[in-house]
């Protein structure tokens, strides 16, 4: 990056403080493209749901593929053999500016935050798998520096573009069910707490785990992490809540109008300081938006579901939403939904249709990176939801609830709360 900052430079350039974001160098907008032609995309992360995310943009040219696992890669490298490989993206990015318009980065949770920051800084479009990074300033960052670029972003969370998620949404907003006060939104099943590892294996040849690692605290490797146990680490994942918590919660968002909560609290089994909980229980207290109510949002990630369904003898569902009105419930997930009581809906006509149907979830971001109209998972929308999804971890672990104050990202009266709300980074991929 002749007469520019070479790589190391610019991966320290992004600096965070509180709420604010300090960036150095230039500011570059990446030029929108005619429909008719073809975005140049580098893909970061080439395996596991990385893969769907390339296979829904092979249309495009990808034109360099990083991954730090040859055996999760390979199918990727075989169908695009003209892309550059890449195990390092900070390489990519020190070699390729100039040659891609966008990245989609398809990495574990703790590895979303520096490839997305530096690409977005370089004015480059930016997919981004969900829970969006890895902490709550994480994510303020990203959504801050992608207002300020003003460049075209698309948080992963792909079930927005259903069509039965539109058909909730307008009942919600028609007010079918009167004004919402509560919602319970859960997932079923109790992943989480791996095992320890006891042994410590070599490396595999097909992994680079000193890349793989990035920015997390050095460690053994161990096939517990990888290809992808590291989600039920704090040290990289963000466990089911992260993991579910911005799609299920993206139903209530969507409809309700959500941003941020004014107050978080959790619980669940003892807080384990490496691997995260096969159960937990979440409350969000949301302000009143415009004529809308506050509203107290319920999570729960358990086998047997929120004990309202039981009360009311309503059908377990695996993961869903209720909504509770105060003219009726509306019950549902990403296929069905169904009004409550049944007798007093039985001749309920569903209002008019208002929300298009979507071109396709990736199909929305390539839209925008050509100059169309704003993905419907734009990090100013989705930042908010997966900074909420974040702070019922911090809750969870710090053991108490606290309020929060978005505008300042401050917790008032829980000073002990607001460490646990950035990270500190391995040495050479600080930012």
């Amino acid at each position: 990056m002749s007469q520019r900052m070479n790589r190391r430079q610019l991966l320290r350039s992004a600096g965070l403080a509180g709420a604010s974001l300090w960036l150095c160098g230039r500011s570059v907008g990446a030029d929108n493209k005619s429909p008719n032609e073809k975005l140049d995309i580098a893909i970061i992360g080439a395996g596991g749901h990385g893969n769907y995310n390339l296979r829904h943009l092979a249309g495009q040219n990808i034109v360099a593929i990083c991954d730090v696992d040859d055996r999760r890669a390979g199918g990727a490298y075989k169908r695009f053999p003209k892309a550059k490989k890449y195990y390092d993206y900070r390489r990519l990015f020190d070699e390729m500016e100039s040659r891609f318009d966008a990245v989609a980065v398809s990495t574990p949770d703790h590895s979303h935050f520096v490839p997305a920051m530096v690409a977005m800084r370089m004015g480059k479009h930016c997919y981004c798998e969900k829970p969006m990074a890895h902490c709550v300033a994480e994510i303020r960052a990203m959504t801050e520096l992608a207002a300020k670029k003003q460049v075209a972003t698309q948080l992963g969370v792909q079930r927005h573009a259903m069509s039965n998620m539109h058909r909730v949404v307008e009942l919600v907003q028609s007010g079918a069910i009167g004004a919402v006060t509560q919602c319970h939104a859960w997932v079923g099943g109790d992943r989480g707490m791996p095992k320890l590892p006891v042994k410590t294996p070599r490396v595999p040849p097909h992994v680079k785990w000193d890349l793989w690692l990035g920015p997390a605290a050095d460690r053994p490797y161990s096939p517990t992490y990888v290809p992808y146990g590291w989600r039920f680490w704090w040290d990289f994942g963000t466990g089911e809540m992260g993991n579910w918590g911005c799609h299920i919660l993206d139903i209530p968002f969507w409809a309700l109008g959500l941003r941020y909560p004014s107050g978080v609290a959790a619980s669940g089994p003892p807080v384990d300081a490496q691997r995260t909980p096969k159960s937990m229980e979440v409350r969000f207290e949301f302000p009143a938006r415009e004529n809308q109510p506050p509203v107290t949002l319920h999570w729960s990630h358990t086998k047997k579901g929120p004990a309202i369904l039981a009360e009311n003898k309503m059908p377990h569902l695996r993961s869903g939403v209720l909504f509770v009105g105060k003219e009726g419930m509306l019950l549902c997930d990403f296929k069905s939904r169904k009004l409550y009581p049944k007798e007093k809906f039985a001749d309920f006509e569903p209002p008019a249709r208002t929300i298009p149907d979507s071109p396709g979830f990736h199909r929305e971001w390539i839209n925008t990176c050509k100059g169309g109209p704003a993905a419907t998972c734009d990090f100013a929308y989705s930042g908010p939801l997966a900074e909420t999804v974040i702070l019922s971890n911090v809750a969870y672990r710090v053991g108490h609830q606290f309020a929060w104050d978005a505008a300042r990202m401050r917790t008032p009266g829980s000073d002990d709360v607001q460490p646990w709300l950035k990270h500190t980074y391995r040495k050479g991929w600080e930012i």
